[in-house]
């Protein structure tokens, strides 16, 4: 009998297929279905057009990790660290790491300090506004006080999401404005905004926009003082989401943390210069009764009794097995190796770039690894002509205008992460001083502002 001839799909090439040839939905669910390796090849193609995470110096975020640590990250995918009934070592890991990190920042040994881990560190601020607001309102219901017009001092440099948190928890932001001179937050200033209804201070140590550190002992010296004379209980909040894992290894003297009496809690990225992927953040307090019982949930999930503080339910263990392996990994020594190279790295293309002879420091990157820059002369073209023809040849350097109060200055910022090297900085020094030729030899023109421009991300 003769039969029919069928075709060996399995031998067929993927360019091949006749899908590759016809354009697939985008929009809507396809109706059937298609080879496991032509769908991974259609969006692995689609997914060359993204920048290159290594050029992208706007990002804070981790775009390098070992080998190892992405292959035990890969095994952990389907793990939903939230059931820690049935993942008992996940949770044990993330006990680890959170003891770990209270200890790294000083919390007291007898304070029962405790923590919880979070999808960055944009929920780890919105647990630890929770806990501010939640201490002030019982203060306050214990005292006979209202308890309706809940304020939170914070300066103009803070990252959105402490916007996004005061505007969700109806409660009122005063914020600092920055100046053309100063881009952080003074004692002075925050003091002044201080009132019975205020829920905390939030101090930051590196913003987003210069790198910088607010001076927080100072600033906490000044709350402190200004509670005693006024019969208050204000605490301090450390938004370490930048240099949390930066200044105890670079900066072992520096008093930012659970040193300070009165910081009640700290929040830090794991997923910045804690060398972890995207996205684990860590939300810490001093201790027990700064976290209000009212707002941890035990849950019975899967037949045990779960306590749990967090936005998410759901979310994979991968995160917390990769911030554990770093602090196995590296140790002390290693985070401490690793941040001095990216220091030095940051403050030597600092310096570089400045003797270009175009540009202005705002800040050097001697805080965390990170630096901005202007022109000295904006009358030609602007910092965003400077982006946009960066990204021409494959870097990507935000270009923006600084936060409120300073608003008409507008710089350039380049963060260094792990995975950029000297060498590399070389390469975007001589990109950079090309372009800068280029500019400079075009006929006077308008220059590009931010909405014209490249857009800061």
């Amino acid at each position: 009998m003769i039969k029919t001839l069928k075709p060996d799909t399995s031998l067929t090439p993927t360019y091949g297929s006749r899908v590759m040839s016809e354009p697939v939905p985008k929009y809507t669910l396809p109706d059937g279905e298609m080879n496991s390796r032509v769908a991974y090849q259609l969006i692995h193609d689609e997914l060359t057009l993204d920048g290159n995470a290594r050029l992208n110096l706007a990002t804070f975020v981790t775009t390098w990790m070992e080998p190892e640590a992405e292959q035990l990250m890969a095994e952990t995918f389907n793990k939903n660290m939230i059931d820690k009934d049935e993942y008992p070592q996940t949770a044990e890991i993330e006990t680890r790491c959170v003891n770990m990190i209270a200890r790294l920042f000083h919390a007291p040994e007898d304070s029962g300090a405790v923590g919880v881990s979070a999808i960055g560190s944009s929920e780890a601020v919105m647990l630890a506004g929770m806990a501010l607001k939640w201490r002030w309102r019982a203060r306050h219901q214990a005292a006979g006080q209202p308890t309706t017009q809940p304020n939170l001092i914070l300066g103009s440099n803070v990252q959105v999401v402490w916007e996004k948190f005061c505007r969700y928890w109806d409660v009122e932001p005063r914020y600092i404005p920055m100046t053309e001179d100063r881009y952080v937050i003074s004692p002075e200033e925050v003091v002044r905004r201080i009132d019975e209804n205020t829920i905390g201070v939030v101090a930051i140590l590196g913003t987003t926009f210069t790198g910088e550190f607010d001076p927080i002992e100072a600033i906490h010296d000044a709350v402190v003082a200004h509670n005693a004379a006024h019969g208050l209980a204000v605490p301090l909040h450390v938004d370490a989401a930048s240099g949390g894992f930066v200044a105890p290894f670079l900066y072992p003297d520096l008093r930012w943390d659970f040193r300070l009496p009165n910081v009640v809690s700290v929040n830090a990225s794991g997923h910045k210069y804690g060398l972890v992927y995207p996205g684990v953040g860590w939300a810490l307090w001093r201790g027990q009764e700064h976290l209000p019982e009212e707002l941890v949930f035990h849950v019975n999930y899967l037949g045990g009794d779960m306590p749990t503080f967090t936005l998410n339910f759901s979310r994979p263990g991968n995160q917390i097995i990769g911030q554990y392996y770093n602090f196995l990994r590296l140790g002390r020594t290693g985070y401490t190796r690793i941040m001095r190279i990216l220091s030095e790295t940051a403050m030597r293309l600092a310096g570089r770039i400045a003797a270009l002879g175009p540009f202005v420091l705002l800040s050097d990157g001697s805080a965390i690894p990170v630096f901005a820059f202007r022109l000295k002369d904006a009358s030609r073209y602007s910092v965003y002509d400077v982006s946009e023809r960066l990204r021409t040849d494959g870097w990507q350097v935000p270009a923006y205008a600084m936060p409120t109060g300073a608003e008409d200055v507008h710089v350039l910022r380049v963060v260094v992460r792990e995975g950029f090297s000297w060498d590399m900085g070389e390469l975007l020094l001589a990109d950079l001083a090309k372009i800068m030729a280029e500019l400079d030899a075009l006929p006077p023109s308008r220059p590009t502002g931010p909405s014209e421009g490249f857009h800061h991300a």
